[in-house]
């Protein structure tokens, strides 16, 4: 692939410009921070999968990063994300998120323009394949979506309008009770 350059090719730090970079399967306890922000002003996509990472402070300087891939690693419904409004598609899947309003007024307020999220096999997104029921997964939706409008894409399903009218419902008396909420769109 053109602009793409995996951590055990070579060394990514041969190369400027760099649209896609991946670090997945590495075993780090931290981010390589110093390879990957040779690439801020054109990195868009970064995958930092199965690894055991827990702190993304310096993320934020990727001012073109749209996608950030997370999976398998040791991040907790506390991490604390830099502010990152080009982050349209975050996927954290098998981590250990397990407090839900945390996690996601957390990516509410860092991810503004946030589309496609994907978090499955976390304690905070129940589902048939971490032993959730299906109540308890419609519920998780719902709540996702209530909190994070522009939500497109929720895990491996498209969020529909009845499913954001319905979150929107469900979940209406929450948001009024938080003035710090940004005002919700109309039904």
């Amino acid at each position: 692939m053109e602009g793409a350059v995996g951590a055990g090719s070579g060394g990514p730090e041969a190369e400027l410009g760099l649209r896609r970079l991946s670090f997945a399967y590495q075993g780090l306890a931290e981010i390589p921070y110093e390879i990957i922000l040779e690439q801020r002003d054109s990195l868009e996509v970064l995958d930092l999968s199965y690894n055991l990472l827990e702190d993304p402070a310096l993320l934020g300087e990727l001012e073109r990063l749209s996608t950030l891939i997370l999976d398998s690693n040791s991040y907790s419904a506390h991490v604390k994300f830099p502010y990152m409004p080009s982050l349209t598609t975050l996927w954290i899947n098998k981590n250990h998120i397990s407090n839900l309003p945390i996690f996601v007024e957390e990516l509410r307020c860092k991810f503004p323009n946030l589309k496609i999220l994907s978090m499955m096999n976390n304690e905070a997104a129940p589902s048939y394949f971490n032993g959730g029921s299906l109540p308890q997964y419609l519920d998780y939706r719902l709540y996702v979506v209530s909190q994070l409008w522009g939500l497109e894409v929720l895990d491996d399903t498209e969020v529909t309008e009845e499913e954001r009218a319905l979150a929107r419902r469900t979940y209406r008396k929450q948001r009024l009770r938080d003035p710090s909420k940004k005002k919700e769109p109309p039904l």
